[in-house]
């Protein structure tokens, strides 16, 4: 396993010089971790959504029960058969406490909900954050490669260049100096 685990340590390392090196390609990944955790969420509210629509179902399964069997109570004391109301009572008790259960599940989904859809909201702010960083890391790139486009296309001899003029000025000062002096030594030769 030593070198097992070496080995993964010394990729994870790689893998942050290289990110690090290229921080477009860390937002990026940034973004597609965000973007994935977006839908996993959005799936998860979907599912939840389901959930509470089958808990609400439920309920009013539950509800209608509890009705059904409020009503077989009082049918049953009227008719004087305290042994069926007994029961029935019983019974009404029971799909009460079961709705109560059930109604504390829906309360539970809809808690959940609310929180994957803050989370989500959250996700969805972090992503446009990192979208921006990353939109201006590739403004950033493309006027860094657009600057060394233009070092290249220019050259070190280009006339735009401050040193070329430099250059110029002082060649022509020496051509100047040159001449003078050309000039000089055909008059000592002619007055001689």
């Amino acid at each position: 396993m030593g070198l097992f685990d070496d080995f993964s340590r010394f990729l994870e390392n790689r893998l942050e010089e290289f990110l690090r090196n290229n921080p477009h390609l860390e937002l990026e990944a940034i973004l597609e971790q965000l973007r994935q955790q977006e839908e996993d969420t959005l799936k998860l509210i979907a599912e939840l959504k389901l959930q509470e629509k089958r808990c609400q179902d439920d309920v009013l399964a539950t509800a209608q029960e509890i009705q059904k069997w409020h009503v077989r109570v009082e049918k049953a004391q009227a008719s004087g058969r305290q042994d069926l109301a007994n029961a029935a009572q019983e019974r009404e008790a029971s799909l009460l406490r079961q709705g109560n259960q059930q109604w504390g599940q829906m309360q539970g989904v809809k808690e959940r909900i609310v929180k994957a859809q803050e989370l989500l909201q959250k996700i969805q702010v972090r992503r446009q954050e990192v979208q921006a960083k990353a939109a201006e890391a590739q403004r950033t790139r493309a006027q860094t490669q657009q600057k060394q486009q233009r070092i290249e296309s220019q050259g070190w001899w280009s006339p735009t260049t401050s040193f070329n003029s430099g250059v110029d000025e002082l060649e022509e000062q020496f051509r100047r100096l040159e001449t003078d002096d050309e000039l000089e030594q055909l008059k000592r030769k002619m007055g001689k």
